[in-house]
């Protein structure tokens, strides 16, 4: 498998939330688009929250610089060629449309996990604290997760594997001649 056109990068916007497992399937990709070659960076939105957004609360004008400030790092880095896997929770649609105006190769990737099913895997105990009080406006408790109304690929985080995620966001790639297989 290579990249189709060399020019040609694209942005895989991995939206989902906490614990859905929207990481883990972006780096099992990565994985795969290394290994055929192709140039490709993660912006993980807990690294780009750390070093890019440091500073940054929780309200919702803050989540939304966040994501804008990732969608205009993966802008740069898709129109250079690369492939850009993004993976942050971005819980409004609107913010997430303003990503894919901005960003001519877009592949927006939902992880759908039933909330019961992230807060099975939520090893940082943040569900908990939130359901406590103790954090206020975590998304999917006390503030939304605006699914996708319609993504190039659902990952059914609950029920498909990592590897069967992973295949199918691939897949797509092939099917929309980002890469060859």
């Amino acid at each position: 498998m290579k990249q189709a056109n060399r020019e040609r990068g694209c942005v895989l916007w991995f939206t989902g939330l906490s614990g859905s497992g929207k990481t883990t399937i972006a780096q099992e990709v990565e994985n795969e688009l290394l290994g055929a070659g192709v140039p490709v960076e993660i912006l993980d939105g807990d690294v780009v929250r750390e070093n890019l957004s440091k500073g940054l609360g929780f309200s919702k004008e803050d989540r939304d610089i966040n994501i804008r400030r990732i969608a205009f790092v993966a802008h740069l880095l898709q129109r250079n060629g690369v492939f850009v896997i993004t993976a942050a929770i971005s819980p409004y649609r609107r913010v997430r449309h303003e990503a894919r105006a901005m960003i001519k190769d877009f592949v927006e990737i939902y992880a759908d996990a039933p909330l019961e099913v992230c807060e099975e895997r939520d090893v940082k105990g943040l569900y908990a604290k939130a359901r406590a009080g103790e954090i206020k406006g975590f998304t999917g408790i006390d503030d939304p997760y605006e699914a996708p109304e319609a993504p190039e690929i659902t990952c059914h985080t609950d029920t498909e594997t990592v590897q069967e995620s992973a295949r199918k966001v691939m897949d797509r790639l092939i099917e929309l001649k980002y890469i060859e297989a």
